[in-house]
């Protein structure tokens, strides 16, 4: 019996059986279907989300909001610069001069709230 053919654990080695990437396949399958729902509103559920997360908290930092999404700051902050591009979300001067605050601007608001219904009827 061959590894190649079967890994080496046993089972396909093709990935089909293997719950990780099942699970990274259903990951993306909701993704799809959660972006398709909110597109009217020119909306990724990744950014959705991180508004979501940015008015839920009171001006986080960087930092707490990394740990909040499970991420690491460097993904944050380029996960950011489209909603700030965008006028959406504000990067300031946090509590002491090394950490960096992150708020929802009225534009960014009243786009959440019209997306809101879109990201219900996805939910």
């Amino acid at each position: 019996m061959s590894t190649l053919a079967t890994g080496p654990l046993g089972g396909s080695a093709s990935g089909a059986g293997c719950t990780c990437f099942k699970l990274r396949s259903l990951a993306r399958r909701v993704t799809q279907l959660y972006d398709q729902t909110l597109a009217p509103a020119a909306l990724k559920v990744t950014q959705y989300s991180l508004l979501a997360h940015v008015r839920r908290q009171t001006a986080p930092t960087l930092s707490e909001l990394a740990q909040a999404l499970f991420t690491d700051r460097t993904t944050l902050t380029r996960n950011l610069k489209p909603l700030v591009e965008r006028g959406l979300v504000e990067i300031g001067h946090g509590a002491d001069a090394r950490s960096k605050a992150v708020t929802i601007t009225r534009r960014g608001e009243a786009l959440f709230q019209a997306a809101r219904p879109l990201w219900r009827k996805a939910q």
